[in-house]
């Protein structure tokens, strides 16, 4: 039985209740259950009877009195005793708790998925850096947390779109062409792009077009442009699929233009009456819903702004059915947010419901107990080959996703780089292996858990056995939380809590008999249990994007 799964227990006798007139009350939309700090107080608790108390008119002593009687009597419950000032305090039986090491398993894949946030389309924007260099640190955390948020996303029931914004035209990207030509003729631009990866691409560009410098010079830099910038944004995509970030779009900037879209834009913002002219140019008045100033779309020499181009691309996303529109930027956008949600609010939309802006601080790589600052490839910018070289895909994802996305961090190369427990990922993925040892050793020796039907849960009486599969049921509740609240973080703690709990139950729990022994129905069920841990470390570790593997 799962906490959900009690949760049900409980709202059936609240209703219960209520309908037989034994209390008169609201019935509150999320029944809380928790695992209480000591199991002398049973295996769950909740406070849902000191919830009920006001609209009863009751002590909340008395409603849990009520409550405890009618959840007392439900398959699986063993006892349900008030305590306190009305907490209601769960025992349930053995085979009940037991019994959730057979349904892990034969769940698979599918146990921690809920349809918590089913019916719901959103489009996830992350990284959404412009081909003019190599991924940096900054945007290797995007692209972990990021991926990992559409995974749990997905795993609590939203239809999810991974996309990535780049703009191949503008000031950035002319920079990035003359710095290309000007390596290209052995005089590096003073204020241009630098590092070894800017010589590499100028000569990739001339391998592909030799006549490049030949040309005029207005359409050599055409010529540098148009394929330094399709080198460059093919390394970037080489880059994040080898750190096991993928995106289902990725969209130009130059087609919202190209179309017309920001004509379209401001239109749609003109009929709604936040338009206005000023000094020739045109102004959004995002002042209206919260914006510190409002803003120019178009200036008074007739070009767009960017912001324009972020009215299109968000009217873009709605228009192709989103519900939701995540964007996920860095600490240097905070000042975005305001603009972005006054903008959703002069289309009409709910910044509240429609749009969702997070921001995430800053990434330092430090060694030996000071920071790296250099790139081998990019100067002075960290990038995400560079961590990955450091310390692999799997520590990198791992150590980025663990910590809150508002929490500036600094990765120590060195811990990520050992393996011993006090490195997080070493220490989860070494528990997802004892499992899969215990089965390797039990298929030497002959021995299967059996079929279900043989499966005696009640045999799983012993403290370590109940701690484990207690922590094994908060999975799914941990999965729609972390997918809710945006962290995903908050299911790498809990692996570790998990693996802790695994480990102190293999040193406790003894799965296999000595040598000479048989094994009896104790052995199987520690085996179905055993098992059940593998897929829920295994599962947690494919949310995050990290491999489990049976051997290290």
């Amino acid at each position: 039985m799962t906490p959900a799964d009690l949760a049900a227990v409980i709202s059936d006798g609240v209703h219960t209740a209520i309908q037989s007139g034994r209390i008169s009350a609201e019935v509150p939309e999320e029944i809380r259950v928790e695992r209480p700090r000591h199991r002398r107080h049973g295996d769950y608790s909740t406070n849902v009877a000191m919830r009920l108390a006001k609209s009863a008119g009751l002590p909340a002593r008395a409603v849990a009195e009520v409550l405890a009687s009618l959840v007392s009597a439900a398959d699986g419950v063993a006892q349900a005793r008030v305590a306190g000032p009305g907490f209601l305090n769960i025992t349930l039986e053995s085979a009940a708790i037991g019994g959730l090491a057979r349904d892990i398993v034969l769940a698979g894949d599918t146990y921690g998925r809920t349809d918590r946030l089913g019916g719901l389309r959103l489009n996830l924007e992350f990284v959404s850096a412009n081909p003019t260099g190599p991924v940096h640190i900054g945007g290797a955390r995007w692209a972990v947390v990021g991926d990992a948020l559409a995974r749990l996303l997905g795993a609590a029931g939203a239809d999810v779109s991974k996309e990535y914004y780049f703009n191949d035209a503008g000031v950035q990207i002319d920079r990035f062409a003359r710095s290309l030509l000007a390596a290209a003729q052995g005089s590096p631009m003073p204020d241009g792009y630098s590092g070894a990866y800017i010589d590499e691409i100028a000569t990739a560009v001339l391998r592909r077009r030799p006549e490049a410098l030949e040309l005029p010079e207005a359409e050599s830099l055409a010529v540098f442009r148009r394929e330094g910038t399709a080198l460059m944004f093919d390394e970037i995509k080489t880059s994040l699929a080898a750190f096991g970030t993928r995106f289902d779009v990725y969209f130009n900037e130059k087609d919202l233009h190209d179309r017309g879209d920001l004509d379209a834009a401001v239109a749609r913002l003109r009929e709604g009456g936040h338009v206005f002219e000023d000094e020739g140019a045109v102004w959004l008045r995002t002042t209206d819903f919260g914006d510190d100033k409002d803003r120019v779309l178009v200036k008074s020499d007739g070009s767009w702004t960017y912001f324009t181009a972020d009215c299109a691309y968000y009217l873009n996303k709605r228009s192709r059915g989103f519900d939701r529109v995540v964007i996920m930027l860095g600490a240097d956008h905070t000042g975005y947010v305001g603009r972005m949600r006054a903008m959703a609010a002069c289309f009409g939309d709910d910044p509240d419901t429609h749009l969702e802006i997070l921001i995430g601080q800053l990434v330092n790589l430090v060694k030996d107990g000071g920071p790296v600052r250099m790139s081998k490839r990019a100067g002075t910018v960290l990038t995400l080959d560079d961590l990955v070289e450091a310390v692999g895909v799997d520590a990198a994802r791992y150590a980025l996703v663990r910590a809150g996305v508002d929490a500036t961090i600094d990765l120590d190369i060195d811990l990520l780089t050992r393996q011993s427990n006090d490195n997080p990922v070493h220490y989860v993925q070494y528990a997802h292996t004892r499992p899969c040892a215990v089965q390797r050793r039990a298929e030497e020796a002959g021995i299967e858990k059996g079929a279900p039907r043989n499966f005696d849960p009640s045999l799983l009486t012993h403290e370590r056995e109940a701690d484990l599969l207690g922590m094994l049921a908060e999975f799914p509740q941990v999965v729609a939380t972390a997918a809710t609240l945006r962290e995903p973080h908050r299911v790498a703690h809990y692996l570790e809590q998990l693996a802790g709990t695994y480990h102190r139950f293999y040193d406790a729990c003894r799965v296999l008999p000595r040598a000479g022994e048989n094994p009896d129905d104790r052995t199987r069920a520690r085996l179905w249990l055993t098992d059940a841990s593998r897929l829920v470390l295994r599962n947690g570790l494919q949310l995050l994007g990290v491999s489990a593997p049976e051997r290290m």
